[in-house]
C-alpha cells in the first residue's frame, strides 16, 4: 500500500463507514487516486461466459451502487466490474447506521436494504460512461413491489443496451422476505421472466447466499442448468457470526470479509461439482494467494469488495499482480488452474 493510500484510510476511518465510503467515490471521481490502469498479461487473461476479462479479478456489487465511478474503478486494476444493486424504482434503503466494519475480524457488516438512485439514473450513467473493462450490474427489486420478481426483469430491460453481463440477486439478507425467492418454483420463474426479457442475449448470472444446505444448492444448480443462465456467482454476504470478536457482531445485516472466505470456498467447490456452469468466487478475497484458492476451487473469476475497506483501492491491482506471479511460479494460466484443488474445499 501506498503511503498515499494509507494516509487516506487512516483519514477515512475518522468518519462513520457509510460517510467514509461517499468519500472514497468523490475522492476516485475527483481523481485524487492514483490509478494502474488495465492489468492484464497472457496467464491472467480469461474468458468467462463468453466475456474477455484481461485479468479474473472484479469488483463486486455494492461497492458503486448507482454507476457514480465507472471511469476510474476501471483503471483501478479490475478485469471487470459489477455496480448495483439497481431497483426499478429509487429507494431510500433501511434506517441508519447500516454500515458496521468488524476491524479485529477484517469484515463489515451491512443492512443497506437496496437502496439506489433507482435504475433511470443508473442505466444513464452506463450510457454515458465508457470503461475499459467489461461492466455488469446487479439487479433488485423494491422492498414495497407487489411482484418482486418481475421487478428483476424490468431492471434488465432498463439497462441491458449499456451493460455486458446483468446478475440476479436474490441473495441479500436486508430486504424482508428476499431469499424467499431462492426456493426451486419461485426461482425459477424468476430466472425464466429475466431470460424473456434480456433481447440482447448477455450473460445473466445469479448471486446465491453462502447459508444454503445441500438440498438447496442441488435445486439451484439444476435450475441454473435447465434455464440456461451464464453462470453463478458464490457468495453473497452470510448471516453466521462464528468465532467474530468484533463489538459490532450482534449487529443484523448480512457479514462480509475475511471471515466469509471459507464459507463461501466450500459453497462454491460443491456448486463446481454439480454444474459447469462458470463460476464467479466472492466472499473474504484480499490476496493474490486466496484469490488463486478460489480460481483452484472452481472459479473462473473472483470479485472482491470489502478487502478495499482495510487494503485501500489499490488491492485489486496488487492482487492481480501477485495472482500472475504466483501462477508463472506453478506454470499455470488462470484458466488451467480452474478446479485444480477442489477436493480440498469438499
Amino acid at each position: 500500500m501506498s503511503l498515499l493510500e494509507r494516509v487516506g484510510l487512516t483519514a477515512l476511518r475518522r468518519f462513520d463507514p457509510e460517510t467514509a465510503h461517499g468519500l472514497a467515490l468523490k475522492g476516485l471521481r475527483a481523481g485524487f487516486v492514483p490509478l494502474p490502469g488495465v492489468v492484464t498479461s497472457e496467464r491472467l487473461a480469461v474468458r468467462v461466459a463468453g466475456l474477455a476479462l484481461p485479468n479474473p479479478v472484479g469488483l463486486a456489487a455494492g461497492f458503486d451502487k448507482n454507476a457514480e465511478a465507472l471511469a476510474p474503478l476501471s483503471r483501478a486494476g479490475f478485469g471487470f466490474l459489477e455496480v448495483g444493486a439497481a431497483t426499478p424504482r429509487p429507494q431510500e434503503g433501511n434506517a441508519k447506521p447500516r454500515l458496521f466494519r468488524l476491524t479485529e475480524d477484517s469484515a463489515a457488516i451491512n443492512r443497506f436494504g437496496f437502496n439506489n438512485e433507482g435504475v433511470g439514473v443508473i442505466a444513464e450513467r452506463l450510457r454515458a460512461t465508457p470503461t475499459d473493462v467489461p461492466r455488469g450490474l446487479n439487479l433488485g427489486a423494491n422492498k414495497d413491489s407487489a411482484d418482486r420478481a418481475s421487478d428483476f426483469a424490468r431492471v434488465l430491460e432498463s439497462a441491458a443496451e449499456h451493460i455486458d453481463f446483468a446478475t440476479v440477486n436474490v441473495s441479500s439478507p436486508n430486504t424482508e422476505k428476499l431469499r424467499d425467492l431462492q426456493g426451486p418454483e419461485a426461482l425459477r420463474a424468476l430466472l425464466q421472466g429475466v431470460i424473456a426479457a434480456n433481447v440482447r442475449g448477455i450473460p445473466i448470472f445469479l448471486k446465491i447466499a453462502p447459508d444454503l444446505d445441500e438440498s438447496s444448492l442441488q435445486d439451484i444448480a439444476g435450475i441454473a442448468n435447465e434455464t440456461g443462465i451464464a453462470g453463478i456467482i458464490a457468495t453473497n454476504t452470510t448471516l453466521n457470526r462464528d468465532g467474530l470478536r468484533s463489538a459490532h457482531k450482534g449487529e443484523t445485516g448480512g457479514l462480509s470479509g475475511a471471515p466469509l472466505f471459507e464459507r463461501s470456498t466450500r459453497v462454491l467447490a460443491r456448486l463446481s461439482t454439480l454444474t459447469d456452469l462458470p463460476l464467479i468466487g466472492v466472499g473474504g478475497v484480499g490476496s493474490g494467494a486466496q484469490a488463486l484458492a478460489k480460481i483452484k476451487a472452481g472459479a473462473s473469476a473472483v470479485q472482491l469488495y470489502t478487502a478495499m475497506v482495510y487494503g485501500g483501492l489499490g488491492l485489486a491491482a496488487k492482487i492481480a499482480r501477485d495472482l500472475d506471479a504466483l501462477l508463472t511460479a506453478e506454470g499455470l494460466t488462470a484458466e488451467a488452474a480452474i478446479g485444480t484443488d477442489r477436493d480440498r474445499w469438499l
